[in-house]
């Protein structure tokens, strides 16, 4: 087991980390642990009861956070002609087409997020080896393949998250900025938790829900109650 730091200690002692918490005491107090210089983030991690070996229990998409998540997003997008222009009028921070796929062959990833028109989808595919393990392929299925790059770029920027269930039946996601306060970290869960309810698979027997809990970037889990999170989310 890692040794934790003194600062780590002293917080998670002053912390119920052991037994659930209502969702409004679970930011607070993961607000209140933050004990770094830094504005950290807040991360969300649910356990689902799903079993994601099965491709019908597979739990994907993306959500708008109604508060963002306080980080600014570098967006590259891969167009020709016309939506070249509607992606940097839209604030696309790279545009471009072949001259890109080379620089990113190079060993060149300056960017957080990437968009892709389909007729674009050819020439990308032949560096998915390289975006497909840092999660920056461009995908059909969360909005980033699409010829309304505008409409794309804008979600990117106003605070849109893409999650995918884990091997263990874990989706990680994070809910903003320490600085945020609890009222927008709250309702950023509550975005979220609605479209992971929404997305529950007709396969998935038993409870949905399993367990919750919410950490700064450097402090501690606090798991959080999962009784009343399905009234949260409506």
């Amino acid at each position: 087991m890692p040794k934790r730091g003194k600062k780590y200690t002293e917080s998670q002692k002053k912390l119920s980390t052991g037994s659930p918490n209502a969702v409004d005491e679970a930011v607070k107090m993961a607000l209140e642990s933050s004990y770094v210089k830094f504005d950290e983030t807040v991360d969300v991690a649910v356990r689902l009861g799903v079993d994601p070996r099965h491709a019908d229990q597979m739990v994907r998409g993306s959500v708008i956070l109604p508060n963002g998540t306080g980080k600014e997003v570098k967006i590259l997008v891969f167009a020709k002609g016309e939506k070249e222009k509607e992606a940097l009028d839209a604030g696309a921070d790279f545009v471009g087409n072949d001259d890109l796929v080379e620089k990113i062959k190079e060993g060149w990833f300056g960017f957080d997020k990437a968009v892709a028109t389909p007729d674009m989808m050819g020439t990308v595919g032949k560096i998915g080896k390289l975006l497909g393990p840092r999660g920056l392929m461009p995908n059909a299925k969360t909005g980033t393949v699409t010829f309304e790059v505008a409409k794309a770029v804008s979600e990117l920027k106003a605070g849109k998250i893409d999650f995918r269930v884990e091997k263990a039946g874990i989706v990680h996601a994070p809910m903003g900025k320490v600085s945020f306060g609890v009222e927008k970290i709250i309702q950023n869960i509550a975005a979220f938790l609605e479209t992971i309810m929404r997305l529950k698979p007709a396969s998935s027997k038993g409870t949905y829900l399993r367990g919750i809990s919410l950490s700064t970037t450097m402090g501690p889990g606090i798991k959080i109650d999962t009784a009343n999170l399905k009234d949260l989310a409506k």
